[in-house]
């Protein structure tokens, strides 16, 4: 996957109707603070097109960036951030359910867990419920270089453990920082150009 073009298109509230897109999607969600907009602009190969925040729980809106006119990637609102109410936490809720229920060109989600610590109850939550509306959610495993290279693989089998994934779930380890386990992801989405291509 080779990055020619990138831009933030459309920007959708709670009371905001969906796109109607013709080009496939991708969703990021995560809780707050996990390193989402690092992810988005890693992959995107820009600084600061998906907004970072010292703030977390800032993202209250799902962006789409339309990525080579050829498909999106959809950033989520974050969860789990103590601070916010528990109406706003609802209210995000709906966003995200909203979406995986009513987009028909979404493909996958990546769902995004702190590599350093044990999944949370909220990211378990979300794991369950992703599986529930139809999709089996690749595992991106961030803040890979806050580790030791040592403790990479105790660190994912911890994370395939507590969320109980299914069998054959993809988990990528991915750095922000060397960006690895970006070319692993790039491949990932290049294979759903390959089935629509062959009609699979």
């Amino acid at each position: 996957m080779v990055i020619k073009s990138v831009a933030l298109e459309t920007v959708c509230g709670i009371t905001s109707r969906l796109p109607e897109n013709t080009h496939i999607e991708f969703a990021f969600a995560g809780k707050s603070n996990v390193g989402k907009s690092s992810l988005i602009n890693g992959l995107m190969n820009r600084k600061s097109l998906a907004r970072t925040s010292s703030s977390p729980g800032k993202t209250q809106t799902i962006n789409y960036y339309n990525i080579n006119d050829e498909l999106y990637f959809v950033d989520l609102p974050g969860y789990g951030y103590a601070k916010v109410s528990k109406q706003e936490k609802e209210k995000w809720g709906k966003m995200i359910e909203n979406y995986l229920n009513r987009s028909r060109m979404l493909r996958s989600v990546f769902l995004l867990i702190d590599i350093r610590h044990e999944p949370s109850s909220n990211d378990v939550m979300m794991y369950d419920w992703i599986v529930s509306k139809g999709y089996n959610p690749v595992i991106i495993a961030t803040k890979l270089d806050k580790i030791n290279r040592s403790q990479k693989d105790k660190c994912i089998k911890i994370i395939r453990d507590k969320l109980k994934v299914v069998p054959g779930t993809k988990i990528f380890p991915y750095s922000a920082v060397t960006k690895q386990g970006r070319d692993e992801i790039y491949d990932y989405i290049d294979t759903f150009f390959d089935s629509e291509e062959t009609g699979s």
